[in-house]
């Protein structure tokens, strides 16, 4: 520069030297840094900056001329594309108001009655919004060979859990269905365009996967994947999204995510034939509305989980039960699953103690997480798994799974004396102990004894069981694990199975 003289400047760096530079910027300093120049702005969108994209789209129609922008700039190079239209600023429900916790009980109460309950107008609106912005994303990437890992998420979904309900709201925002069909077509294009793909994950998008997407995968990269996960509620009656037979065309799975129902044993003896290579992570969602629609009697039995897990020594199962009858838990849980994590979540039915100790017995091998969220609404006060019972379940839970290193519970009464007991017999391995304040009660002996406060006294020896201060949730939304049960499951799937 100084032998060129004074006029030459920063902007006159060759581009290849400024993406260098831009290279070493986390994002925003990036966005920053371009912002110096038109040469620096040109720079910005190489393809060797963007290999991965992450984005979370609230469902807005100012989200629309942002997201066009970014996806006409790297849809067409974009490795790794992660897609997240996120449900934060979504009415509760429809006319009328259907809280939070209450929408999935509405859901299947109205789809019972075969008539959708009234959406208010903003709810039309968005939805129309959210068809507009899955447009955009599919049709930046249809075209996009170097896609290695496609990721999309659809919480827009979670206040629809009846396929028929969903499809009446459908049609006031795509009369004709135009805009599905459109959006199905593009994402069998991304998969027939496809060259790299290793990791294909589609949750809840309101009917993007069909039960024949798959078939546009060409042998070659069906082969060649590592990562399957699908997962949509819409599908009519019991469709399923992949059969065994489209599942043997995938050699070289490692991870696969599915609705329970869909897990079939003809399944689970593809994975375990000698072709196929070890599968290492399973996530699996069961819901009531699965169940309610399909049966559990082709699920895997126990000869076909020992035959999986021969072939599969290092699997590794993850599942999440939402408003299951502790009936149906009883027959879905075979003691030869390598059960890992399980979440308990329901806004209707409640986990018996008797499925716990299920648990307990059967998998202390190999359980690291265990979480009982409750949301159902009962005057007489949250459920007591240790009724009538010498032990509490949760204290043998934690005697027995050595290898505990989560426990989070909502909803369910856990006795002051029994979390302290939980906290010394895992002590520092317990990495999460999370309770909400609500769920704790107190002995009335402890309650009794003036010279001791128990909340501190639970507090203190808690701590010293954990080997580290600790408190009680005081807010649910505090929790790490609070969240929508859909929304969770996605989240937990995605790190359980990137884990390997």
């Amino acid at each position: 520069m100084s032998v060129c003289g004074e006029t030459v400047g920063a902007g006159s760096l060759p581009s290849e030297l400024v993406v260098h530079i831009f290279s070493f910027l986390a994002g925003p300093d990036r966005l920053r840094a371009s912002a110096a120049c038109s040469h620096w702005r040109e720079c910005l969108f190489y393809p060797a900056l963007w290999p991965r994209l992450r984005l979370s789209l609230r469902v807005s129609p100012a989200e629309r001329p942002r997201l066009e922008f970014l996806m006409r700039k790297c849809g067409w190079f974009v490795r790794e594309l992660r897609v997240q239209f996120a449900a934060d600023n979504y009415p509760s429900g429809g006319g009328g108001g259907v809280a939070a916790g209450e929408v999935g009980a509405a859901s299947v109460v109205a789809a019972g009655d075969g008539e959708a309950p009234p959406l208010c107008p903003r709810w039309l609106d968005l939805l129309r919004t959210y068809l507009e912005l899955v447009l955009c994303v599919l049709s930046s990437v249809r075209n996009n060979r170097n896609l290695q890992k496609l990721s999309l998420f659809g919480d827009i979904s979670i206040l629809q859990q009846h396929g028929s309900i969903s499809n009446t709201y459908l049609g006031k925002v795509d009369p004709d269905g135009k805009k599905i069909k459109q959006m199905q077509q593009l994402f069998e294009e991304i998969l027939g365009n496809s060259r790299q793909l290793k990791w294909l994950s589609c949750g809840f998008m309101l009917q993007i996967v069909t039960p024949t997407s798959l078939s546009s995968l060409s042998n070659p990269i069906a082969s060649t994947m590592e990562h399957l996960s699908l997962l949509d509620n819409h599908i009519p009656g019991n469709t399923t999204l992949i059969t065994a037979v489209e599942l043997e065309r995938f050699v070289n799975l490692r991870s696969l995510a599915l609705d329970f129902c869909d897990f079939t044993a003809e399944m689970a003896r593809v994975l375990a034939d000698s072709n196929h290579v070890p599968l290492h992570r399973l996530s699996l969602l069961v819901h009531s509305v699965s169940i309610m629609h399909k049966s559990l009697d082709s699920m895997p039995e126990d000869e076909n989980w020992k035959a999986l897990t021969r072939n599969s020594t290092n699997l590794r199962v993850y599942i999440m039960a939402f408003d299951v009858k502790s009936d149906d838990m009883l027959r879905i849980l075979k003691p030869s699953i390598p059960l890992e994590r399980i979440h308990f979540d329901s806004y209707i039915t409640c986990v018996s103690g008797a499925v716990v100790d299920l648990i307990t017995r059967q998998y202390d091998k190999f359980l690291t997480h265990f979480i009982l969220m409750n949301d159902v609404i009962d005057m007489s006060g949250f459920p007591d798994l240790s009724d009538n019972r010498n032990e509490d379940p949760l204290v043998l839970l934690a005697w027995r799974c050595k290898r505990l290193s989560l426990l989070a519970v909502h909803g369910y009464t856990v006795w002051a004396h029994n979390l302290i007991a939980i906290a010394r017999l895992r002590g520092s391995n317990l990495k999460v102990l999370e309770v909400t304040e609500e769920s704790i009660d107190f002995d009335q002996g402890e309650l009794a004894d003036q010279d001791v406060d128990p909340v501190h006294n639970l507090i203190e020896q808690v701590s010293l069981g954990l080997g580290r201060p600790w408190h009680a949730v005081m807010d649910i939304e505090m929790l790490s694990v609070f969240t929508e049960p859909t929304r969770h499951f996605y989240r937990e799937m995605q790190s359980f199975s990137e884990g390997i």
